[in-house]
């Protein structure tokens, strides 16, 4: 526990001054997260949930979802989750339903499993105040419809997971960014598409109680494009590249059928410019579950 307690401590002062942890949907989807084994089949699944983020220029970034699994066979399953975000700093504010990802996972064996994915926006990336298109960082969604493909395996107490994420559609965003401003153009905003893979370790403290560390490297596999004021499609330097991310989640188990996960996760290392505004110092999640 006293290896444990200074981990959390120094993983901590990490968070408090990094800037980025990135998520444009596949971080959170539940294969690509920690396997859980229950010993016990269940035909469908409830997850609630609540987050927190600080992001750049001291954005606040509150978050819930609702998700629904169902099992169709011993193989394969559906889930849906709806995605709630607001932001606010004392200039700018956002608030409404961001995204839909839905998705199906096919057990190859007990402990690899596949899924594919689409994450649906219900905004398009352009959200105006005052008839004035707000930079990314304040927008709840991505406003692209993308595909997601992935891959995960545990060997015991270890666990990985792959995945990739394209998009398939681009955004209507407008922003253009003052001059000395901290945010980026993205007017007519092309993103790439990104490639990730995590790594953790599962500690069983009791038998209700699960802690597992988890790296997470994301990478954005090409710049980001944005056309200028006279219709010029540019790149953005130093969009490309590695985002390193720390996360650690917590298990209770309430009963055989209910529990609660939080999680906490910051970056390491992040790219340079971040145009996307998935940008956080660090993020808190709460989720309870429940299956029946």
């Amino acid at each position: 526990m006293r290896r444990i307690f200074t981990f959390l401590t120094l993983l901590g002062s990490l968070f408090l001054y990094s800037q980025g942890c990135s998520d444009a949907g596949f971080c959170t989807m539940d294969n690509m997260k920690i396997q859980k084994t229950d010993s016990i089949q269940y035909k469908s699944e409830v997850k609630l949930g609540l987050n927190y983020g600080l992001s750049y220029e001291d954005i606040n970034v509150f978050g819930a979802y609702v998700a629904y699994m169902r099992n169709l066979s011993d193989k394969f399953n559906v889930d849906l989750r709806v995605n709630y975000f607001s932001q606010f700093n004392d200039d700018f504010s956002s608030s409404t339903l961001s995204d839909a990802i839905v998705s199906t996972n096919y057990k190859i064996n007990p402990s690899t499993k596949a899924t594919l994915g689409f994450k649906i926006p219900f905004t398009d990336g352009n959200l105006k105040e005052n008839g004035i298109a707000l930079p990314m960082d304040f927008q709840p969604s991505l406003g692209t419809f993308d595909v997601i493909v992935g891959f995960s395996k545990r060997i015991s107490k270890l666990g990985f997971a792959l995945a990739y994420q394209q998009p398939l559609t681009q955004n209507k965003n407008q922003y253009f960014a003052p001059a000395g401003s901290r945010f980026t153009t993205t007017n007519q905003f092309k993103r790439a598409g990104d490639v990730l893979l995590r790594a953790y370790y599962s500690f069983y403290l009791s038998e209700k109680l699960t802690f597992s560390p988890s790296l997470l490297p994301i990478y954005h596999v090409s710049e980001d494009k944005y056309t200028d004021l006279y219709d010029v499609e540019r790149k953005i330097e130093g969009s490309d590249g590695l985002t390193l991310n720390a996360n650690l989640f917590f298990n209770y188990k309430l009963s055989k059928n209910q529990s609660f996960e939080f999680s906490l996760g910051g970056p390491l290392v992040v790219r340079e410019v971040r145009p996307d505004g998935l940008t956080r110092g660090f993020v808190a999640n709460l989720e309870y579950k429940i299956l029946f």
